[in-house]
C-alpha cells in the first residue's frame, strides 16, 4: 500500500510540474472592435491574464478582475477569470504549500461567486476540476487519493452539461496521464483522451470574444510530446 501511494504521489508531483511549465495555455481573446469601455477593459485584462505567467503579473491581473467585478457585479466573467488568474499563480508562484492553498482558497471563493452569479457551469465544474489538481500537487502523498476522484467527478459533470466543451476534456485527459499505470493511467490511456479534446476544441468557437477559450497551446504541448515519443521510438528501431 506505501509503494502504491508513493507511486501516485510521484505521478501528482509530476502533474504539478507539468502544468507549471504550460502556465497560460489559453488562446488571447480575439481582436475584435470593442462595444463600450468595459469590454474594451476586459478584452485587453484576458489577454493580459492569457499571456505571462509571471506570479506578480498573475496577482495584479487577478486584482484588476475584483475591480471588474465590482464594476460589473452582475457578470460572472470576472469572477471565473479572476479565479482562473489566482489558479495560474499557483502552478507559477515558488510559495510553499500553505500560501498556495490560501490562494486557491481566494480561488474557489472567487469561483462561487462567479456560480451565484449563474454563469456557464460545464466551464465553472471544468475549473473547479483545474483547481483540485492544483491542490493535489501541493501535496502529492496526503492528497492524490482525495483530489484525482474529485478531479474526475467535476470533469464528468461538465462533459454532461456541455459535451462540446474542450477544456473539460483537456482537465481530464491531464488527470489520466498523470495517474500511475497501476491505477489504470499513464500516458498510453490518456492519448486517446488528448485526440478526442483535440476534436473538441477544432468544433469549438465560444458564442462572444470574452467567454472562455484557454488551453488549446497546452494540448498542442501534450501532442507533440507523443510526436516527439513516436519519432524517437522509430528512429531506436
Amino acid at each position: 500500500m506505501k509503494t502504491a501511494l508513493l507511486t501516485l504521489a510521484l505521478a501528482a508531483a509530476s502533474f504539478a510540474a507539468a502544468a507549471q511549465s504550460q502556465p497560460a495555455a489559453a488562446a488571447p481573446v480575439a481582436a475584435a472592435a470593442p462595444a463600450d469601455a468595459y469590454t474594451a477593459m476586459m478584452t485587453a485584462t484576458i489577454n493580459d491574464l492569457m499571456s505571462t505567467g509571471d506570479p506578480a503579473a498573475l496577482q495584479a491581473v487577478a486584482a484588476k478582475l475584483e475591480r471588474a467585478a465590482s464594476a460589473r457585479p452582475a457578470d460572472w466573467l470576472p469572477r471565473y477569470y479572476q479565479s482562473y488568474a489566482l489558479l495560474i499563480n499557483v502552478f507559477q508562484s515558488k510559495e510553499d504549500g500553505d500560501a498556495k492553498d490560501r490562494t486557491l482558497d481566494q480561488a474557489e471563493a472567487a469561483l462561487a461567486q462567479a456560480r451565484k452569479l449563474h454563469g456557464d457551469e460545464s466551464e465553472l465544474l471544468t475549473l473547479q476540476a483545474y483547481i483540485y489538481q492544483a491542490r493535489l500537487g501541493i501535496a502529492p502523498m496526503l492528497r492524490s487519493m482525495k483530489y484525482s476522484g474529485m478531479v474526475n467527478e467535476a470533469v464528468a459533470q461538465a462533459k454532461k452539461l456541455n459535451p462540446a466543451n474542450p477544456r473539460a476534456y483537456l482537465v481530464g485527459a491531464n488527470n489520466v496521464n498523470f495517474t500511475p499505470k497501476m491505477f489504470g493511467g499513464g500516458p498510453d490511456v490518456a492519448k486517446p483522451l488528448y485526440e478526442e479534446a483535440q476534436v473538441r476544441y477544432a468544433a469549438f468557437t465560444p458564442a462572444s470574444p470574452l467567454l472562455p477559450n484557454w488551453g488549446q497551446r497546452q494540448l498542442q504541448g501534450r501532442l507533440k510530446q507523443y510526436a516527439a515519443a513516436t519519432s524517437a521510438a522509430t528512429a531506436a528501431k
